[in-house]
């Protein structure tokens, strides 16, 4: 609720080897604290219910796009 009350949105891309890949949209994108949302709320609110997330890592569409075209 806090990003989207700033403008901004996350989706959820995928996971892979404990980490989880979102992408930022809207204001996030160009926000310099977006990184500090993504390691110190999202990460630690994913790892405090799902203790198999290790990290968070933010993906962009090409990246994402590219590992979805690749995968079987």
């Amino acid at each position: 609720p806090t990003v989207q009350e700033d403008g901004g949105d996350v989706i959820y891309k995928g996971f892979e080897d404990g980490i989880v890949q979102l992408k930022l949209q809207g204001s996030c994108t160009s926000c310099p604290s977006s990184i500090i949302t993504l390691k110190n709320g999202i990460q630690n609110m994913l790892q405090f219910y799902i203790p198999e997330v290790e990290g968070v890592e933010q993906v962009m569409d090409d990246e994402s796009d590219e590992k979805e075209a690749n995968s079987p």
